[in-house]
């Protein structure tokens, strides 16, 4: 019912008025967009999510953008089964599932639009009474993770914090119920940068049964903030008031940071195999240079090139430009602490955003 009625709502659309192109929407609000447009997904986009449908509806007051923060995996299977317009991930579909996958709201033979529209660092968060900052590097916290560690006073926390007073108190590592681009995230850096420590493939369910389950990212938020010696993981934007890990790069430890998780997409590559308005990076898990912070998030608006309903690509498409905007960008980096898009691939990604209609 839920599924059908968000099919019904998303499709409630009328084309934009007579005489606006949709390229000029931008930043000077010259769109002009009627009806409703419906998306779900990634959590972790929920404070920029606010931002953007915020900025766009005052440009185009007769347009509601809705998104449902129900989490990565649920916003790819609704996106996918039509029950929404477009999805947001905190990863990228997999080659093999866009192969496979016969998305509903898409025309026959339609290609896949995948822009990275939030970038934020994962940050690795605790509750200890009168820390607010450890250095801990890759192996420790996989140690952790997989309960292999379980004090925090531990020789290999301790080796990493001199001078900082370490309680005798047991770790309850805390990770996501549900389906997340986070987990993946989290869970690919600690199989690349850890691999003998954490020797599971990187996966959005969590893959071991350790520990405590929280859902979503408010879940997780309020399971490790209202727990002691708790620690999990969550999008930084939610971090505030929480203990937070420097994870050890080289040779320096590197605090987390819109800046610093910037630095490491500037480094990485889009996979191979992808196709032209296919924006799907392969992070750089390990880097050398110096402030760049490697627990990162891309996190992507989804969107099919060719809609069924031709109303349903354009406001999509319009939607989709003014969150590359400079304007929504910086929306976000106020609103969410995410880092705003390069210029480099601000430019590639509003090439891949034309191609919906």
């Amino acid at each position: 019912m839920r599924r059908a009625l968000l099919v019904t709502t998303a499709m409630i659309l009328v084309l934009p008025l007579g005489g606006c192109a949709v390229n000029e929407l931008g930043l000077e609000g010259k769109g002009e967009y009627h009806g409703t447009l419906v998306g779900s997904g990634a959590s972790s986009q929920q404070a920029a999510q606010e931002a953007w449908i915020a900025g766009f509806q005052s440009a185009n007051a007769d347009a509601t953008i809705e998104y449902d923060p129900s989490g990565s995996g649920a916003g790819r299977d609704s996106f996918i089964a039509g029950g929404s317009m477009f999805a947001g991930s905190d990863r990228a579909l997999h080659i093999d599932e866009i192969e496979s996958s016969h998305f509903a709201a898409c025309a026959e033979g339609s290609g896949i639009v995948e822009v990275p529209a939030y970038i934020s660092p994962i940050a690795v968060v605790f509750t200890l009474e009168g820390i607010d900052r450890l250095d801990l590097d890759a192996t420790t916290i996989a140690r952790i993770f997989s309960g292999e560690i379980t004090r925090w006073n531990a020789e290999p926390i301790a080796a990493s914090n001199p001078g900082v007073d370490l309680p005798d108190l047991a770790i309850t590592p805390v990770h996501r119920a549900d389906d997340s681009g986070v987990t993946e995230n989290f869970t690919e850096y600690l199989s690349v940068a850890a691999p003998d420590a954490w020797p599971h493939e990187p996966d959005g369910v969590w893959p071991i049964t350790n520990g405590e389950a929280a859902p979503q990212t408010s879940g997780m938020v309020a399971a490790v903030r209202n727990g002691v010696g708790t620690i999990g993981y969550v999008d930084a934007s939610r971090a505030q008031g929480l203990g937070a890990v420097a994870v050890k790069v080289a040779d320096e430890f590197v605090p987390y940071s819109a800046e610093a998780a910037a630095a490491v997409v500037d480094v990485s590559k889009v996979e191979p195999g992808r196709g032209p308005a296919d924006l799907a990076f392969d992070l750089d898990r390990t880097p050398s240079a110096s402030g760049v912070y490697p627990i990162v998030l891309i996190s992507y608006l989804i969107a099919c090139q060719e809609y069924r309903e031709p109303a349903i690509g354009e406001l999509t498409r319009g939607f989709f430009e003014y969150v590359i905007s400079d304007e929504a960008q910086r929306a976000a980096q106020e609103h969410a602490g995410s880092a705003p898009m390069s210029a480099s691939l601000q430019q590639r990604a509003a090439e891949a955003v034309a191609t919906i209609h």
